[in-house]
């Protein structure tokens, strides 16, 4: 238990250093204020963090970020294991986190499901009942009822 509270630590520790460093100390255009880290995991023997981030923009702009956070990776290295004061500094690697992709796919599923619920409501405004607003049978409405016998 305290081998995961350790890499929980070390793993926040890697996403803060590694997010000011961006927006601070690394110079390269095509990591500007569009790249955000957005989570960070680290194995249990602390010896790889695996960092993920979005990046806001076109496609063009992901793989430059891609490319800006590879050609980064050893100076943000060097940021973690002087911040962190470990034994070993883990490797880095850096992936393009899915939620934001994940997110607007949900979202337009729920606006499918949106138009698709105004289409019943629209067609279903002048409805009546088929059988009435109650179609189920209650004791003593008809003159057929077979309990009576």
């Amino acid at each position: 238990m305290a081998d995961n509270a350790r890499a929980k630590r070390l793993a926040d520790l890697i996403r803060e250093v590694v997010a000011q460093k961006l927006q601070r100390g690394i110079k390269d255009p095509r990591l500007g204020s569009h790249v955000t880290i957005t989570d960070t995991r680290v194995t249990g023997d602390l010896r790889e963090a695996t960092v993920f981030y979005t990046v806001y923009g076109d496609e063009e702009d992901r793989k430059a970020a891609a490319a800006g956070l590879e050609s980064a990776k050893g100076i943000l290295r060097s940021e973690v294991g002087r911040a962190a004061g470990v034994k070993f500094t883990p490797t880095l690697s850096f992936v393009a986190d899915a939620l934001p992709d994940t997110a607007r796919t949900i979202e337009d599923l729920l606006d499918k499901a949106r138009q698709s619920d105004e289409k019943v409501r629209e067609a279903s405004a002048g409805a009546a009942y088929a059988g009435g607003a109650d179609p189920y049978r209650t004791p003593g409405d008809d003159e057929t009822d077979d309990t009576a016998e």
